[in-house]
């Protein structure tokens, strides 16, 4: 496929860094969408692991142009953290690798510490990474927002901070009772952002537009899974922007015709950081096991993430949305040593089986997993090099997840390095 999308198909944390990164290899570019630094994508490349926030997963290759589309908001600051920590680690960070939407909302000091502070004060606090992203996007709706190309101007910059430092402080105060935020040291501080940032910025529709006109194979990068998506997600315990495969358009200014395809990113079971429903939670010994071996703990939160077995329900919902035409799964050897394997195939909902995912938390909270029951597979999953190589039971697995989604499995992953991927069929 020349432009095609890779998402996460649950809660997020399924390996889409990693499957980015291996499917970059035969891009041109890379592309995010949406978020913020509130994901968090690790990539292994040989003995060097490399934890990824806000920058293209492409940024590892040398030859690959890396885009932040429009639909992301950034925070310099973290930006800047992340790239001395590439240039640390020998990864370059130039305007000749990345790029920046002129489009991209700012993250500013005033919308961490509102995230931070409204969390405290709900009645079910969302458990947000405190990042700004909510308010930033919040800001952006409201038609406030500053975007990189008034941060670069500076007296545009400055006119905007001025009226938003006094609307924020006047909240922070009166509603949070938090200190007043100093429009000086703000101003100083993100001019200097500015200044470093100015090579980065361009008008990045244009750019991409050009270049898939040029027949170059994009490759669209999802920061978190679809049911964190903020209209298909367990709202409201979901990010702030549209994690499914229609946010490519609005977030990188493409149009629909221009998206080929859709890789929907999936675990072997399901896995999910912070509050809400979660059907399939397993918080018995096995879920502790599978949270163990797994190295269930999240990337930028460092929060222990919850455990289940995995939810096709979640599967077939993700492949609609999104229109999945290809399933990547991934820690297929987390899973080998359990005599038995579950997955869920279904909902006991008000007396009847549904196979799609409630809208409302009070509904999803009410229903009951329907399970099929699966032979387990041992320990030599783990060095699978090959579909064949892979044991029966767990092809049997994989199987039963194409026939109950209607997409089939693409790729399947055995570890978290790049040679640790069995291709089953091209993308």
């Amino acid at each position: 496929m020349s432009t095609f999308v890779v998402l996460g198909a649950q809660w997020g944390d399924e390996g889409k860094g990693k499957m980015t990164d291996f499917l970059a290899e035969s891009a041109d570019l890379v592309v995010r969408f949406q978020g913020g630094n509130n994901a968090g994508h690790t990539v292994i490349v040989g003995e060097s692991e490399y934890k990824l926030h806000l920058i293209p997963s492409g940024i590892l290759y040398d030859d690959k142009l890396n885009i932040l589309g429009n639909g992301t908001v950034i925070d310099p600051e973290a930006l800047f953290k992340e790239i001395s920590y590439l240039e640390d680690l020998n990864v370059a960070v130039t305007p000749e690798k990345l790029l920046i939407s002129d489009r991209a909302h700012v993250i500013l000091p005033y919308h961490r510490l509102l995230d931070k502070a409204s969390d405290k004060l709900r009645k079910n606090a969302i458990g947000t990474t405190g990042k700004g992203i909510g308010p930033a996007y919040t800001d952006k709706a409201e038609r406030s927002g500053i975007r990189m190309c008034d941060l670069i101007k500076p007296d545009v910059f400055k006119r905007k901070l001025e009226e938003n430092i006094k609307k924020k402080n006047d909240l922070l105060v009166s509603v949070y009772d938090e200190e007043p935020l100093d429009f000086d040291e703000v101003y100083e501080t993100y001019s200097a952002y500015a200044e470093r940032l100015i090579p980065f910025v361009k008008d990045t529709s244009v750019r991409l537009y050009d270049e898939i006109k040029a027949d170059k194979k994009v490759l669209f990068e999802g920061a978190q899974g679809m049911l964190l998506d903020i209209d298909y997600g367990t709202y409201p315990f979901v990010t702030s922007s549209n994690t499914i495969a229609g946010g490519v358009c609005t977030g990188t200014g493409i149009g629909p015709t221009m998206l080929k395809g859709a890789v929907g990113v999936a675990k072997a079971y399901t896995t999910r950081v912070g509050e809400g429903p979660f059907p399939t939670e397993l918080t018995d010994e096995t879920g502790r096991w599978i949270q163990e071996k797994g190295g269930e703990v999240g990337v930028t939160t460092g929060r222990p993430r919850r455990c289940g077995w995995l939810d096709l329900v979640i599967l077939k919902t993700s492949a609609r949305v999104s229109g999945l035409t290809n399933l990547v799964v991934t820690k297929i050897d987390t899973l080998a040593g359990l005599d038995k394997i579950q997955v869920c195939v279904g909902y006991k909902f008000n007396g009847q089986v549904i196979d799609y995912f409630p809208a409302s938390l009070e509904d999803l909270a009410a229903c009951e997993p329907v399970y099929e029951t699966f032979e387990g597979w041992g320990e030599e999953a783990a060095t699978a090099k090959t579909y064949d190589e892979l044991p029966e039971n767990a092809k049997i697995y994989l199987k039963r997840i194409e026939e109950f989604t209607g997409v089939e499995v693409s790729i399947v992953s055995v570890g978290p390095k790049r040679d640790q991927t069995i291709v089953v069929n091209e993308i």
